[in-house]
């Protein structure tokens, strides 16, 4: 059995769909920040089968919210100070996301506007789609 030592204070983000958990690491730009990151692939699990799960040290300012409900809206974030879990956040899917996802529509204004912000607006929460703010171009979410 695999142990990985426990967190004073920090995040665990857990319930992450197996394979996944590289995806969020770069999303959240982690690779980017001074604590220490632990990543476990493939767990097992007797609700999913296997998971992944990432340890973040540090306060939850290291996470973006917005951006984990994107890439999965399942993920429970788990808030541990002095070795316990002292909250549990919920996710849901944003209904903007700004700089997550660039327009593919060459007719775009951010395709010649390059300082412009990619903004995407949710405009079908049940198929999970979300549309470029200028432009309108669909980008469908559903794996």
């Amino acid at each position: 059995m695999l142990n990985i030592s426990g967190l004073k204070e920090g995040i665990v983000l857990d319930h992450i769909k197996a394979g996944k958990s590289m995806e969020i690491y770069k999303y959240l730009g982690l690779d980017r920040v001074d604590s220490q990151v632990a990543i476990i692939k493939n767990a097992r699990s007797n609700k999913m089968g296997r998971k992944d799960i990432i340890k973040i040290e540090g306060s939850l300012d290291e996470v973006d919210l917005d951006i984990l409900g994107f890439v999965d809206h399942n993920i429970t974030v788990n808030i541990i100070r002095d070795d316990k879990i002292v909250e549990k956040k919920v996710l849901h899917l944003p209904k903007r996301i700004t700089n997550i996802l660039r327009c593919k529509n060459p007719r775009c204004i951010t395709s010649t506007e390059q300082e412009l912000p990619h903004i995407f607006f949710l405009s079908d929460e049940t198929d999970q789609t979300y549309r470029c703010l200028y432009c309108e171009e669909r980008y469908g979410h559903k794996s």
